[in-house]
């Protein structure tokens, strides 16, 4: 196929991010903008150069122009929308997670393996040039035998309280990206054992949710890690990663946003990273690109749902942990959460 014609679902902060890149991909067409909100779908309809803008979502993903739909909406929505587009035969890139409890996720799974669609998952980070060279050492032995795993993001501003709520906990929704890390770049995770505490927003706890959280891995090739999760940090936007093997260490981190270091008076000073969408914006850009050029190319997508499976599976295992106080094994969980 020379040209996509794209559905883009969800006008919000991130919307408007994969729109813009959207736009710069060669052979991309964005058909229709949808959101359920139509002035956002016609924000959005004029930063791509959109076709049609519309409230209707469910024809926007079944109109004949669309090959591939992009989903951006919020959590609750995704798994029926990606049914809608399977069902429709469409290829679909969709926003993490597909959804928040195992057996629905199963089912979505399940679906889209049954209609041979293409489904790509926005875990970003797996696109970010530092972890992507991270990923190729690895895979070349340049660690030799892995022995221990580091991840810790630290989010720069608590969410509102609404998103609290519905957002699934802290394991599900912020620590999951370096869950899906720790698969991605050391391997399958046997057993967890994770601790939270509410130390910033009693609103968290209101939620029954934390926003500080420290979980432990053992691997099944029997590597140890560490991830560390916190919902602020007063200097910026935190993220680094390391893994350590037999003969050397990766390191990832972006250490400030401006590459300039000004230096006075016996001291420096630099900048920080503000949020994810500065800090990732090229990961951002890489991901989306990567799906069209899988499509383009007739292969399957990276990472696909079953990858959003098994760190739903993992982030779970997680959650009980902390809940019940004891590791638990991460094939202990099935389909009740």
């Amino acid at each position: 196929m020379s040209t996509f014609g794209v559905a883009f679902i969800g006008v919000g902060r991130m919307g408007i991010t994969h729109l813009r890149n959207l736009s710069a991909i060669p052979d991309v067409r964005v058909v229709i903008v949808a959101d359920a909100k139509l002035e956002a779908a016609k924000q959005g309809q004029a930063v791509a150069r959109a076709e049609r803008a519309t409230d209707d979502v469910e024809a926007a993903i079944t109109d004949p122009a669309v090959d591939a739909v992009v989903i951006v909406t919020p959590t609750p929505t995704h798994a029926h929308l990606i049914e809608i587009a399977a069902n429709a035969g469409k290829a679909i890139w969709c926003e993490k997670p597909i959804a928040l409890d195992l057996e629905r996720m199963r089912r979505i799974v399940a679906l889209v393996n049954a209609r041979g669609v293409p489904v790509q998952i926005g875990f970003m980070r797996r696109f970010d040039p530092g972890y992507a060279a991270a990923k190729r050492k690895i895979e070349a032995g340049a660690l030799g035998r892995i022995e221990t795993f580091r991840a810790l993001s630290r989010d720069t501003y608590p969410p509102p309280l609404k998103f609290i709520e519905r957002s699934g906990g802290i394991f599900l929704d912020m620590a999951v990206h370096d869950l899906d890390l720790a698969r991605y770049l050391v391997g399958e995770v046997a057993e967890v054992q994770a601790w939270g505490a509410t130390l910033i927003d009693e609103r968290f706890a209101q939620a029954g949710d934390v926003d500080t959280a420290v979980t432990l891995l053992r691997f099944e090739n029997g590597a140890l890690g560490v991830v560390e999760t916190s919902r602020r940090s007063a200097w910026g936007y935190d993220i680094r990663t390391e893994i350590a093997g037999a003969q050397g260490k990766l390191v990832v981190e972006a250490h400030q946003k401006t590459p300039l270091i000004f230096s006075r008076e016996f001291g420096f000073e630099g900048d920080h990273f503000e949020s994810f969408p500065d800090r990732f914006e090229a990961a951002y850009r890489l991901e989306m690109a990567a799906f069209f050029e899988a499509l383009q190319a007739g292969r399957r997508p990276d990472p696909g749902p079953e990858d959003a499976l098994e760190t739903l599976r993992l982030a779970i295992a997680a959650t009980r942990s902390w809940r019940e106080g004891r590791a638990v094994r991460v094939q202990e969980i099935q389909a009740a959460n």
